[in-house]
């Protein structure tokens, strides 16, 4: 896929992983909806970014303001790419502290918008794309985000590391799924990286972090997950696979 001149969505693209990715796309000449919640920041950073990059408030489980945000891509010409990196975790444990079951509720909450999120986006995008002229053979490609949190989840994470393993499983099958409309369907299983949300977390606890990465020696930059999003984009035999980018982390069970 041609990324210059293309109409893209990225979801989350408001900060972290899906900011850097909306900048990578801009810069190498796609027009960008950011698709991010109306109390984000998309509305200043498409401001900043220019005329190639616009906002549209949206939550990507909500099958009407997700349309709205296509609709967004649409009017810069027929949408050919989805970067989808909203999404997020909260630790629970299965028996708290104090002997009480783990919350249902927030494991519904995180399975809704990581992995229910992902395929709601996936299904939108996929029947917009479906009716597009084929160029070089594809007629789009969607990248998901999962987590090396899917193979290897630590004490805490059930929620986020189920999600995850489910964006992982659905990989294979929508890529399949849409081989016949042309549609290409990878995902990205990012580890530790240095975004906005690890800044609340206590020095020391982020430089353990950096120390268990075997090579690069550091927590990975969102500039990194957002240059294998446009690879996978670009390269059109890279299909139905989920690519770690996580300097060989493998995290321990805590």
């Amino acid at each position: 896929m041609k990324i210059a001149g293309s109409s893209t969505v990225v979801t989350g693209g408001a900060s972290g992983l899906g900011l850097a990715t909306v900048r990578e796309l801009a810069a190498r000449g796609a027009h960008v909806v950011i698709a991010d919640l109306p109390a984000s920041t998309g509305s200043a950073v498409a401001d900043e970014l220019g005329q190639a990059v616009a906002f549209a408030p949206c939550d990507v489980t909500d099958t009407e303001s997700m349309e709205s945000a296509l609709d967004a891509a649409e009017a810069a010409g027929p949408l050919r790419a989805v970067v989808h990196c909203a999404g997020r975790g909260q630790r629970i444990r299965l028996v708290e502290r104090d002997g009480s079951p783990g919350s249902i509720e927030v494991y519904r909450s995180i399975v809704e918008l990581n992995l229910i999120g992902s395929f709601n986006v996936l299904r939108l995008a996929a029947a917009r794309m479906a009716r597009n002229e084929q160029v070089d053979g594809e007629r789009g490609a969607v990248v998901l985000t999962a987590s090396i949190a899917a193979f290897e989840g630590q004490i805490g994470q059930v929620p986020y590391a189920s999600s995850k393993a489910g964006v992982v499983g659905l990989t294979v099958v929508a890529a399949r799924d849409l081989a016949g409309k042309q549609i290409r369907v990878a995902t990205i299983a990012p580890g530790v990286f240095d975004t906005p949300i690890l800044d609340r977390i206590d020095p020391e606890v982020k430089a353990t972090l950096e120390a268990g990465v075997p090579h690069p020696r550091r927590l990975g930059g969102p500039p990194e997950y957002a240059h294998l999003a446009c690879s996978i984009l670009e390269n059109p035999y890279l299909n139905g696979e989920t690519i770690r980018l996580d300097g060989a982390l493998r995290m321990g069970p805590r």
